[in-house]
């Protein structure tokens, strides 16, 4: 892989966002921008526990899916205490994904500002909780509706790789998915990294961004970005999500809404095997010619 650092500012003016950031389609990490949120002081997992620590949540481990995986199906249920009781104690490699903990307790909501002036488009109705203990995984993927993302971590420290849409085939996607087909975990690791060029040749040509988040860091990950994060420790992350303001993108991310994902579903549920075997031809056959 051919990574360099994301750039890292402590502040910036709307407008300087826009025109180095937010217009070239570049990721960036704002340091100091949610220091300003109470949140940045409020939240912790006590807080957290206080407030929701009875509500049922579905849990991840780090499996990677296959042929027979339903989307975003939960690996098992517990409730929001007993999961933050099993992460404080150490490493647990259970992550929640897209907790909407606002719907449960809405005041949280006044604990940060929307950066409006940063960029239009929040959908306000879902700001997202992503949690996760250490040693846990989100493997290679981009967000279904290809929103823009505000990524700010609280607690603990993550490791993230990123990579713009079009390296897609290089980083061997599944067809009808938004996953990749490589498993990245350790990739800076090489005594445990589960990456092999051997089987994914072209992911070395693939150019794109590392950096390790810390308390209060935003990320902005530009619409349809490629991202696989690892939790260094225990800790938990907000997303904001803004929608793509271009109608084509717009459109294509309603497609894969409501049209790829309902595709694979279906074959998935009645042809899994030769579904699969058809896809693992489409995704080398399209990384040889990324890399070619």
């Amino acid at each position: 892989m051919q990574l360099q650092t994301v750039p890292v500012v402590n502040d910036i003016t709307p407008a300087d966002f826009k025109r180095l950031y937010y217009h070239p389609q570049q990721p960036v990490v704002i340091k100091n921008m949610a220091k300003a949120w109470p949140a940045y002081h409020k939240w912790n997992w006590s807080y957290f526990k206080t407030l929701v620590g009875d509500k049922e949540v579905g849990i991840y481990n780090n499996t990677k899916s296959d042929a027979y995986t339903p989307i975003n199906k939960a690996d098992d249920y517990t409730t929001f205490g007993n999961y933050i009781d099993m992460v404080s104690a150490g490493p647990a490699s259970w992550r929640i994904f897209l907790f909407n903990i606002f719907s449960h307790a809405p005041q949280l909501v006044s604990d940060f500002t929307w950066p409006d002036a940063y960029m239009k488009g929040f959908v306000k109705r879902v700001p997202m909780l992503f949690v996760g203990g250490q040693g846990s995984i989100t493997h290679m993927h981009f967000d279904i509706d290809l929103s823009h993302i505000l990524h700010t971590q609280f607690i603990g420290r993550k490791r993230v790789l990123l990579f713009p849409y079009t390296e897609q085939h290089k980083l061997y996607r599944k067809p009808f998915e938004v996953l990749s087909l490589a498993d990245f975990s350790h990739y800076y690791d090489a005594a445990n990294s589960k990456l092999s060029y051997e089987q994914f040749p072209a992911i070395k040509a693939a150019k794109g961004y590392e950096v390790i988040l810390e308390h209060g860091d935003t990320l902005f990950m530009p619409g349809g970005y490629w991202h696989h994060m690892e939790y260094l420790e225990s800790g938990f992350a907000m997303s904001l999500r803004a929608l793509n303001p271009s109608l084509s993108l717009k459109l294509k991310g309603l497609w894969n809404i409501a049209g790829m994902r309902n595709i694979d579903t279906l074959l998935k549920k009645t042809m899994p095997m030769q579904w699969y075997a058809w896809k693992e031809k489409q995704i080398f056959s399209n990384a040889a010619k990324a890399l070619a």
